[in-house]
């Protein structure tokens, strides 16, 4: 009896670390099949379906980057092909369109090409903060930021800035397109975040 006694406080000190022990295991288990689908790319329903279908497709890959974007034609593709790219991109989303191409979009933190070469950022008729492609005068838009407050704008900054805003300061890179937003959005009408609103 005694014996049995001595067994249940050992099997009382025990069950404590046995549960949390399997507590771990399990989590182990469902993060090991966690990965092991992500990995596999199981969870993506553009692979599923062409694991499923197994056929060619024509693939686009487009580039989206913080200014700009750029697309190109991959050709027509085998779906072990297809697959094989979006799993050593697992940061790329893909999707199939109603004639059963496939579209992959990267998303690319810099400038394209274009915005390099030729982004302008400056305001419009209606005091909306713009990127456009070449002089402003051209009225070749981009992507529409914000409004500003002129008025504010006008009363704080000196004339020097207000012309060069007025005829477009020139955004070659990243950190300056970065810059430029950022001392402008001081002067937004809406102090919420809407930068990245995209212009079609």
């Amino acid at each position: 009896m005694n014996s049995w006694k001595q067994i249940k406080k050992r099997l009382r000190r025990i069950k404590r670390p046995l549960l949390s022990l399997g507590l771990l295991v399990l989590l182990i288990m469902l993060l090991a099949i966690g990965y092991h689908t992500s990995a596999t790319g199981s969870s993506d329903p553009v692979i599923a379906k062409l694991r499923e279908e197994g056929q060619d497709r024509e693939v686009y890959l487009t580039r989206t980057y913080v200014c700009g974007q750029e697309q190109l034609n991959l050709g027509t593709m085998s779906a072990n092909a297809i697959i094989e790219l979006m799993l050593r991109h697992p940061e790329w989303s893909g999707k199939t369109d109603e004639a059963g191409k496939i579209w992959i979009t990267e998303e690319i933190e810099d400038l394209s090409a274009t915005c390099k070469k030729n982004g302008y950022i400056s305001v419009d008729k209606n005091g909306n903060l713009t990127l456009y492609d070449g002089p402003p005068k051209e009225e070749k838009v981009m992507r529409t930021f914000f409004q500003v407050d002129i008025d504010s704008m006008e009363s704080s900054l000196p004339k020097s800035v207000l012309d060069q805003l007025h005829q477009g300061i020139r955004v070659s890179d990243v950190d300056e397109y970065h810059s430029v937003l950022s001392t402008f959005s001081d002067y937004a009408m809406e102090q919420s975040e809407k930068v990245m609103k995209r212009k079609s």
